[in-house]
């Protein structure tokens, strides 16, 4: 496997362990970070702070044990990985539960991620959340 599928690898590794630290560790200074359009925190944030506070903090905050668990990771060419998978977690506000199929498209250069792009079925997520 290449360079870039141990990076990925890891990142999830830490996330399992609810390691932020960890998750961030090889994240490029001005790593893209896309959710999707449709999604509750869609935009792309820039630098590990725009993520840390548009994606995972509202994540902790608005989720009970929100989690990505991803199932197959595909090393690509170039530098990208891909992660097939799913979020699962209950909203607070509602109290509904959810579970969701996602893609995640990984770039990584010189050891660095320096992008991710996600994919998932935004109206099971949005269904939880009314």
């Amino acid at each position: 496997m290449s360079e870039a599928y141990d990076i990925i690898k890891a990142h999830y590794a830490a996330s399992d362990r609810g390691d932020l630290a960890g998750m961030l560790e090889a994240f490029a200074d001005d790593i893209a970070w896309t959710e999707m359009a449709g999604f509750p925190y869609a935009g792309t944030y820039v630098g590990t702070d725009e993520i840390k506070a548009g994606v995972f903090a509202r994540l902790n905050a608005d989720w009970e044990g929100f989690r990505a668990d991803a199932a197959e990771l595909i090393d690509g060419t170039d530098g990208t990985v891909v992660a097939i998978g799913h979020y699962s977690g209950t909203y607070r506000a509602t109290g509904k539960a959810m579970k969701v199929r996602f893609v995640h498209v990984w770039r990584v250069k010189d050891g660095a991620v320096t992008g991710f792009e996600q994919f998932c079925d935004t109206h099971n997520v949005r269904e939880a959340m009314s």
